[in-house]
């Protein structure tokens, strides 16, 4: 990542001073179409057998999470802190159109950027033992993934890809930011994909901590 490490960490404690986290408004149902000219989304996770954010794999590695639906934290990533916190780092003038899916267990949020499409995904998995070997899995399939490491990682394993991906475990979630299929820089500020993909996981990761 192009920010030095001391820099993360004070973004990443700023972060965490977030309050009011809630999940998105509405239930969980048939993900409406995207607007002209923009995909649909696609899951984010090895378990759908794709490539997506320097991630290839399969559906041996994937845990089993809850059939049932995405849970209270799941929908943090579809919520108002997130929306909120790209709109101010990238100084955009609109909200942008957002996409949901649940799928193998992972919550897909799709935000459609004039500049292409952000996925955020959580994947929920039985407990946290299967999320760790889940995300371990998810860091050797990854192409070009290094270790966020020291303060930044806020205490939990996590990775990040060339691309602009920003990978955390935070007990049975694994959090998977993909900002890959934007720009280099954007934003008012050039900032680039993978600070984006990383701002964005801090600020959910916050909301999960106040919630806990």
């Amino acid at each position: 990542m192009k920010y030095p490490v001391h820099t993360l960490a004070a973004l990443a404690a700023a972060s965490l001073l977030l309050s009011g986290c809630a999940a998105a408004a509405g239930s969980v149902g048939p993900a409406p179409a995207p607007p002209s000219g923009a995909s649909a989304p696609a899951a984010t996770s090895p378990a759908a057998g794709g490539h997506a954010g320097g991630h290839h794999g399969s559906a041996s590695v994937a845990p089993h999470g809850t059939p049932a639906g995405p849970s209270e934290a799941a929908l943090m990533v579809c919520g108002d802190q997130p929306m909120d916190r790209l709109t101010s780092i990238l100084g955009l003038d609109y909200r942008p159109h957002t996409v949901n899916r649940w799928a193998d267990s992972t919550y897909t949020c799709t935000y459609h950027l004039q500049e292409g499409a952000l996925n955020i995904s959580v994947q929920e998995a039985a407990d946290q033992a299967s999320a760790r070997k889940y995300f371990d899995a998810m860091q050797a399939l990854a192409k070009d993934a290094k270790p966020i490491e020291g303060l930044a990682n806020l205490g939990f394993p996590a990775y990040e890809t060339a691309d602009g991906s920003a990978v955390f475990q935070k007990d049975a979630f694994i959090l998977h930011v993909d900002a890959s299929g934007l720009p280099a820089t954007l934003g008012r500020d050039s900032m680039s994909r993978n600070a984006v993909a990383y701002q964005l996981s801090t600020t959910i990761l916050a909301c999960w901590v106040e919630h806990h």
